[in-house]
């Protein structure tokens, strides 16, 4: 665990009970701002991460577990044993704050529910509960919330075909719910200092992906025939694939950048046209660049700094 001597929460002693993603990213954060952050886990069900469906089905799910836990204290407990539920209550009861990602039977089951944490701690202490939302499912993925909030509109504007359409490739509302808890719970914790007692607040996933995201896709611009730079619509800010099957990201919306590319890959056009939308500039770079290996990509490219990059 790195050194928290001198950041803000340094001293702060955090309680972790959530899983998969939202609520351990929440706890990485503020393990990062000097929290003593302390996950507890079922000894037999750990977190969903490392045991049963999403650790079999996606083997990226168990190093996402690493990742976002390395910084933190896991402890298991056994949750039907007396003694380890003794020993959970004094960990949460002394704590500083908690991240409620449990269900209220077994915060109940464990003694822990919100009405006993305010009835038991006599200290500042804040506590943040996630939820799905205030007004819609009261169950969703990620993947629910972009879609209800009408944001994953803006990843499927400009598909033209089925084989295109496939989800973003990370889970921004889960990624952005956890970052909000956090706040949330900062939040609590402060307003706690000035009261002296037990603050609550509910954090919620539906509405943390409006908060954040609409200002990016406001509503007015929805239903118009909006541009818009960063999904794709733009031949000179998109990704195109090589012949050995690897990929060349170009980002040459300045002028500068264009006429670069122009003159080092041999490629007739007009700089206006580096914006056209009809689709015949995005075809002869897709051809140009199918043509081409990615290391003649990056041979051609040189030491030439014109915002293009070759990923595998």
């Amino acid at each position: 665990m790195s050194n928290t001597q001198g950041r803000p929460l340094a001293g702060k002693t955090i309680i972790d009970f959530s899983h998969r993603l939202p609520g351990p990213l929440a706890g990485k954060l503020l393990a990062g701002l000097g929290a003593n952050v302390i996950k507890i886990e079922d000894a037999k069900f750990k977190d969903p991460f490392i045991y049963g469906l999403f650790a079999e089905m996606d083997n990226s799910f168990p190093k996402w577990y690493e990742e976002l836990n390395a910084c933190k204290t896991v402890r298991r407990f056994d949750f039907k044993s007396e003694e380890d539920i003794k020993e959970i209550q004094k960990l949460v009861f002394e704590a500083d704050g908690i991240i409620m990602g449990i269900p209220g039977k077994i915060q109940d089951k464990l003694g822990i529910s919100i009405k006993t944490i305010e009835n038991t701690v006599k200290h500042s202490y804040g506590i943040v509960i996630p939820k799905a939302s205030k007004e819609h499912m009261s169950h969703m993925h990620d993947l629910n919330a972009l879609a209800m909030t009408g944001l994953l509109s803006l990843h499927l504007r400009n598909i033209n075909s089925i084989e295109d359409v496939a989800p973003p490739f990370l889970p921004l509302a889960g990624i952005n719910f956890g970052q909000k808890m956090a706040f949330d719970l900062l939040g609590a914790m402060f307003k706690a200092q000035e009261t002296k007692d037990v603050q609550i607040i509910e954090s919620y996933l539906y509405e943390s992906t409006q908060e954040v995201f609409d200002a990016f896709w406001p509503k007015s611009i929805r239903e118009t025939d909006h541009k818009f730079l960063h999904n794709g619509l733009y031949p000179c800010y998109n990704i195109y694939q090589t012949k050995d099957h690897e990929f060349v990201v170009m980002a040459c919306v300045e002028e500068k950048f264009w006429q670069s590319f122009k003159e080092a890959f041999k490629f007739d056009s007009t700089d206006d046209e580096r914006f056209e939308t009809s689709g015949s500039i995005h075809k002869r770079l897709k051809d140009l660049f199918f043509s081409m290996t990615a290391q003649d990509v990056r041979n051609t490219l040189g030491d030439l700094d014109i915002c293009i990059n070759v990923i595998k």
